[in-house]
């Protein structure tokens, strides 16, 4: 698992197919892998729960010695002397990053997917999320200790990863609504519904990083980027949705406010830079467009902005619960 972790696999990509039994996705062999280590790691934690008492078993998994790094800090991008590792002489840290990990690979595998199959991408989604609530709720609550967290091992941050996920499973959803012909008005709703999930992530996080000050930017910037996309789409519906109701002066408004708000987020990655561009300037055609057509023809009064009207969040998605499946085998340690 380490060296999936680390993008350092030993074996050709044959021999990597032909042990997973045929498939041909990393992410998917990776994903095998940890389908068949939770198992057997959940019932060592039930197990040595029962005795967790015992100064024995205490040395024993102290001599573990259980080290992991973090992909969410800064210092892992900028570190040259090579990753920081976090140690926890706590079996829920093992199965609490082994988590985080797999919870990680099913959003990637969602990602994967999510150019052929928009129901399945959703379900991933789904799943992973289910994993980041049942992560931040049962597991990292045991880990204790005076030593310094990476940020995967805080409820918080998995807390912030469920809301991601929820997120792009309701923005798959609303793409999939788009493809399918719905009203603008249902539209922006949807839109506004992953907008308002990502404001929630954002909240979190920013409450987070007092706790762990060493988290990424990118982080930050990846879910504001999120939330300001959907929140410019869903105004963009809004404005279209009005104007076939006749109120163009309202929907000249909106565009107009929702663009001005827009320049306060501008992201920072250049690929989402170009994204965003390609929003805003859609939108900055159609208030055009709208401005022209109401000048010429119906000299439609538009409100001061208190006035107008503002979407509403409607969320679809929630998270598929997750399951630990336990190795159903009573272990015995001679202590």
């Amino acid at each position: 698992m380490e060296e999936s972790v680390n993008d350092k696999c030993l074996v050709t990509a044959a021999i990597a197919r032909e042990m997973s039994g045929g498939l041909t996705s990393r992410c998917q062999q990776d994903i095998q892998k940890l389908e068949y280590y939770l198992p057997l790691l959940e019932n060592l934690v039930h197990h040595i729960n029962l005795i967790d008492n015992n100064q024995q078993m205490i040395s024993w998994i102290s001599h573990l010695k259980i080290r992991w790094s973090s992909v969410l800090t800064s210092s892992s991008i900028f570190n040259l002397k090579g990753p920081k590792f976090y140690q926890f002489d706590n079996i829920h840290f093992e199965l609490g990053m082994t988590l985080f990990v797999y919870g990680a690979l099913l959003r990637e595998q969602a990602l994967e997917v999510l150019p052929s199959d928009l129901v399945h991408s959703t379900s991933l989604f789904r799943k992973a999320a289910g994993v980041y609530t049942y992560l931040a709720e049962e597991v990292l609550n045991h880990i204790v200790g005076t030593q310094k967290k990476p940020p995967e091992a805080t409820s918080h941050m998995s807390s912030v990863m469920s809301l991601i996920c929820l997120a792009e499973a309701q923005a798959v959803t609303t793409r999939k609504a788009e493809e399918n012909g719905n009203t603008d008005g249902l539209l922006a709703k949807l839109h506004y519904g992953v907008t308002d999930l990502m404001a929630r992530a954002l909240v979190i996080l920013q409450s987070t990083t007092k706790e762990c000050n060493d988290i990424s930017p990118r982080l930050m910037d990846f879910v504001l980027t999120c939330k300001s996309l959907h929140e410019l789409r869903s105004y963009k519906y809004l404005a279209e949705s009005l104007r076939n109701e006749g109120k163009i002066g309202n929907a000249i408004g909106v565009l107009h406010r929702a663009l001005s708000n827009s320049q306060k987020n501008q992201p920072r990655e250049d690929s989402w830079k170009q994204v965003y561009k390609h929003v805003f300037d859609d939108m900055t055609w159609l208030l055009q467009k709208y401005q022209h057509e109401n000048e010429f023809v119906w000299h439609d009064k538009v409100p001061h902005h208190s006035e107008l009207p503002s979407p509403k969040a409607v969320k679809i998605v929630g998270h598929i619960p997750y399951q630990p499946q336990k190795w159903e085998r009573t272990l015995v340690f001679k202590l």
